[in-house]
């Protein structure tokens, strides 16, 4: 009897192998199906290549990359993989969250309104340590209007603050005095804040703009003279001194460090003098009465007369001839 083909013989009597566990089988098409499509979603979520999750997969079941799946390994490969899908769905939801509040924080105040909520709320100061929940519990806020946003706070005159354009021309002329003195721009910025009568957290009404630059740029000036006087002074202000302001400040100067326009002032006497300058245009009104084309107020009872009365003012002879006869008239009637 001929053993059968492919067969090896083995002797009579000897029971026959036991057939593979179904276990150590190969991946079934079905399986490999299931597995195939996990990762294909989770390469849409994550950009990560086909090859990379399998080989994290192999890596979190303990297997060599090159070592094949096998049917045993279908149950706990599968939950990995929804696992990792779970990952991904949550990070592309965090994401999309993150940007949709980074376009919210670039309008108004937001970024600081946001800022302050999420430290007194969840004791955070940034974004990125907060979960997705409380990322988006304030996105939520924020698109209902709910977070209560910091106003600037503003003088209670109208005066309209500094614009933009106004703001950007003091830095530069900030900088430039830094440049040129040494002393640094935060403290200029606290003088400036100081001289406008400003307190912390307001800001600069934009009708001291033209006296804040003209305060600057005598500073600047004044700051390459080795010998500063009153009329060094005079001649670096943008708008000179007028007459009573002149006055004013020599009084001043006279009365404070018993200097005379000649004498020659210290860095820090300048500084006081360009100061009570600004303080004084400052407290003077922008707008004065213009007296030139006022008219005078004339009683009623005279206001016949008045024409008359100034044209022989024109005449010295002709008014003491009225003025004679007026009081022949008042004689006689009296």
């Amino acid at each position: 009897m001929q053993p059968i083909q492919g067969a090896s013989p083995r002797p009579p009597g000897e029971p026959s192998p036991a057939p593979s566990a179904a276990g150590e089988q190969p991946l079934s098409s079905v399986q490999r199906t299931v597995l195939e499509r996990l990762i294909t979603r989770i390469m849409a979520l994550s950009q990560q290549q086909s090859a990379e999750v399998w080989a994290g997969l192999k890596h979190d079941l303990g297997m060599k990359n090159e070592s094949p799946l096998l049917s045993r390994h279908f149950p706990a490969a599968e939950q990995n993989l929804n696992q990792r899908l779970t990952s991904a769905q949550t990070n592309l939801a965090t994401r999309q969250i993150v940007q949709q509040l980074s376009e919210l924080l670039t309008q108004g105040n937001n970024r600081q309104a946001v800022s302050d909520y999420i430290r007194q709320q969840f004791g955070q100061s940034a974004l990125s340590q907060l979960t997705p929940q409380q990322l988006k519990s304030v996105l939520t806020l924020l698109q209902n209007n709910q977070l209560s946003i910091p106003q600037p706070q503003q003088r209670p005159a109208t005066d309209r603050p500094l614009l933009p354009a106004e703001h950007s021309t003091l830095n530069q002329q900030v900088a430039k005095l830094t440049a040129a003195t040494g002393e640094p721009g935060k403290q200029i910025w606290q003088s400036m804040l100081e001289l406008s009568g400003v307190k912390s957290g307001e800001l600069i009404p934009a009708k001291h703009f033209t006296l804040l630059t003209t305060w600057l740029q005598a500073r600047q000036t004044l700051s390459q003279q080795s010998a500063p006087t009153l009329h060094t002074i005079q001649a670096a202000l943008k708008q000179p001194l007028e007459a009573a302001e002149w006055k004013d400040i020599t009084d001043y100067a006279q009365q404070r460090f018993q200097a005379t326009p000649q004498a020659v002032l210290t860095t820090a006497q300048v500084q006081e003098i360009l100061n009570q300058v600004f303080l004084k245009r400052a407290e003077r009104p922008s707008e004065t009465t213009e007296v030139r084309n006022i008219q005078p107020i004339f009683s009623p009872l005279f206001a016949p007369f008045a024409e008359p009365f100034k044209a022989m003012s024109a005449r010295p002879g002709l008014l003491l001839l009225a003025l004679i006869i007026t009081m022949f008239i008042f004689w006689v009637v009296i």
